[in-house]
C-alpha cells in the first residue's frame, strides 16, 4: 500500500481529477510505466493495461485536460516522495498522469522556473518503502519496467 495525503487548499482542481479518476476505477489494473531509478517513478496512462502497447505511456484522460495550479503562496517543492502531475511539456496539458518524486526534483517545479512546469498536490505518507522497490525494477530501453508493476486499486477515502 502507498498512502498519500493531498494537497486540497493548494491545488484543489488536480486534487479533484485524480480523486474523481481514482473513485470511477480509472487507475485500476493499470501498470507504472516508466521508472527512472533516481528520479521518479510514473503512472497513469489509460494505454498502460498493456505493456507491450506502442501507446503505453502517450495517454490522456478522460475527463480532459486540468488547468495548471499555482498558488503565489503555496511552494511545494517536488521534493522525495511528492506527487506531481505529469504533464505534456505545455501549459495546462495534465490530465491523468502523475509521478512520485524518488529524488528532490526542484527543477520541475513552477516557483523555480518562472512557469507552470508540474504541481505538486500530495505526499507520500506511508508506503515509501513500495515506491522505493517500484524504483528499483530492472526496465527496458525506454524506461518501462520489464516486469510489469500493476496498482490493483486506487482507493480515496476521508
Amino acid at each position: 500500500d502507498i498512502e498519500i495525503t493531498f494537497f486540497d487548499d493548494a491545488a484543489p482542481k488536480t486534487v479533484a481529477n485524480f480523486q474523481k479518476l481514482a473513485g470511477e476505477g480509472f487507475y485500476d489494473g493499470l501498470i507504472f510505466h516508466r521508472v527512472i531509478k533516481d528520479f521518479m517513478v510514473q503512472f497513469g496512462c489509460e494505454h498502460s493495461r498493456d505493456p507491450k502497447s506502442s501507446r503505453c505511456g502517450t495517454g490522456g484522460s478522460p475527463l480532459g485536460r486540468v488547468q495548471d495550479e499555482h498558488p503565489a503562496s503555496f511552494k511545494a517543492s517536488n521534493e522525495i516522495g511528492t506527487l506531481s502531475m505529469a504533464n505534456t511539456g505545455q501549459p495546462n496539458s495534465g490530465g491523468a498522469q502523475f509521478f512520485i518524486n524518488t529524488k528532490h526534483n526542484a527543477f520541475l517545479d513552477w516557483f523555480t522556473a518562472g512557469q507552470s512546469r508540474h504541481p505538486v498536490f500530495g505526499k507520500v505518507t506511508s508506503g515509501m518503502d513500495v515506491v522505493r522497490a517500484i524504483e528499483s525494477t530492472p526496465t527496458d530501453h525506454n524506461d518501462r519496467p520489464r516486469t510489469p508493476v500493476e496498482m490493483l486499486r486506487v482507493t480515496v477515502s476521508d
